[in-house]
């Protein structure tokens, strides 16, 4: 039984590691379905269940300093990738279907809840509020509302089930619809020209990209710690409510600062995104370590939930593209790169042509941006149907 802090550490350190190099380095089916990040959680999730760590004075005190310091360092690099500049060249069509699938998201968790919150916890609004999170942007997202909105570790446990169960089943029905994709299009009077042009100009820079060295990677490690500091150094000075804290307040700064010096010459350093994703793979690994199996009581309920809300996107967005003349290409893309992330949005570009693989990404970014802000909105909308 582990009671010391820097044990319990380098623990969940290797098993985010071991999880992720496996799956890097081996065909094994069960990767296709469930992404490292989710094995990562509830494989912590069952050592924590059988109790491996104890939460002593030590470990306690561990886990808050490195979750505390490293979200705010983990969401600046993440938003690194994300230049304001490359997404515009997505054209206004595809930009306005990616906006068009966030609405439709929020509509699907504010109906939902306002329709099932009596059979929930009294606050389990945050959990569905740190979910939107998640489905309009990323995981990295849903942390970062986790931690803005004070969200219980114990809640988390349930939006990782909904975005696990729920979003898979949401994948493999959007890649079931390409074949239907030319039938769709005549249907909705879409016009898909410019996506071609899009996708060839988006992979000529994406061949442009400069390989990983130590020295980028040591800068910014250095670089997105002094961001950490600096934003939690702010955020100690700006007004605070129920609902806007310190910590959403730090969550805020960074994200803020992320996106501006996304279109400076550092955004263009090399290695953003994996060190960002070591960093967001250790936070939801502390997340999980603070939960068990035994408090997900209500989990078939929250699955269903998680249903409820896709087919209200699902119908929403077939509306749209009927009143906006949108493509099945660009509606899908879009609501995986809010739902699925950055993880899965080129996945679906790809099924369609390699060439579109880059939209997909780019389009995902836009999520990293707005997912936050997103649904922060929406948990302080849902905090008041749950009132």
């Amino acid at each position: 039984m582990i009671e010391n802090g820097f044990s319990y550490l380098s623990l969940l350190i290797m098993i985010a590691s071991g999880i992720v190099y496996i799956e890097n380095r081996t065909n094994y089916k069960l990767f296709k379905y469930l992404p490292a990040i989710v094995i990562i959680y509830f494989v912590v999730m069952l050592l924590s269940t059988f109790g491996l760590w104890q939460k002593t004075e030590n470990i306690t005190a561990t886990y808050k300093i490195v979750k505390s310091n490293l979200l705010p360092a983990m969401i600046f690099l993440m938003l690194l990738s994300a230049d304001m500049r490359q997404i515009a060249k997505l054209g206004k069509k595809m930009i306005l279907t990616f906006f068009l699938a966030t609405l439709s998201i929020a509509l699907g968790f504010i109906v939902t809840f306002a329709l099932f919150h009596t059979m929930f916890e009294s606050d389990s609004w945050r959990a569905f509020a740190a979910l939107s999170g998640s489905w309009m942007g990323g995981t990295g997202n849903m942390v970062a509302i986790q931690s803005a909105l004070n969200v219980p570790d114990s809640k988390m446990g349930y939006a990782l089930l909904i975005d696990s169960i729920d979003y898979a089943i949401w994948v493999m029905i959007l890649l079931a619809l390409v074949p239907f994709a030319k039938k769709f299009n005549s249907w909705s009077k879409a016009d898909t020209s410019i996506i071609d042009e899009v996708g060839e100009k988006l992979t000529d820079r994406e061949k442009s990209k400069k390989p990983i060295e130590f020295a980028s990677l040591f800068f910014l490690l250095g670089f997105s710690l002094f961001i950490s500091a600096l934003a939690q150094y702010g955020a100690s000075f700006l007004p605070t409510t129920s609902f806007l804290t310190i910590t959403t307040w730090v969550v805020i700064i960074a994200t803020i600062i992320g996106i501006i010096m996304a279109v400076t010459p550092i955004s263009k350093i090399s290695g953003s995104m994996e060190l960002g994703n070591i960093m967001l793979y250790l936070i939801v690994a502390l997340i999980a370590s603070r939960a068990n199996f035994t408090e997900l009581t209500q989990a078939p309920l929250y699955i269903m939930a998680g249903f409820v809300i896709i087919a209200i996107h699902g119908a929403f967005m077939v509306f749209f593209a009927k009143l906006f003349k949108l493509d099945l290409f660009s509606l899908g893309v879009a609501s995986l790169a809010n739902i699925g992330g950055v993880a899965s949005a080129p996945i679906l570009a790809s099924a369609y042509s390699k060439a579109l693989i880059p939209i997909g990404v780019l389009m995902a970014m836009l999520g990293y941006i707005v997912g936050t802000f997103g649904g922060l909105m929406v948990g302080k909308i849902l905090e008041m149907i749950s009132a």
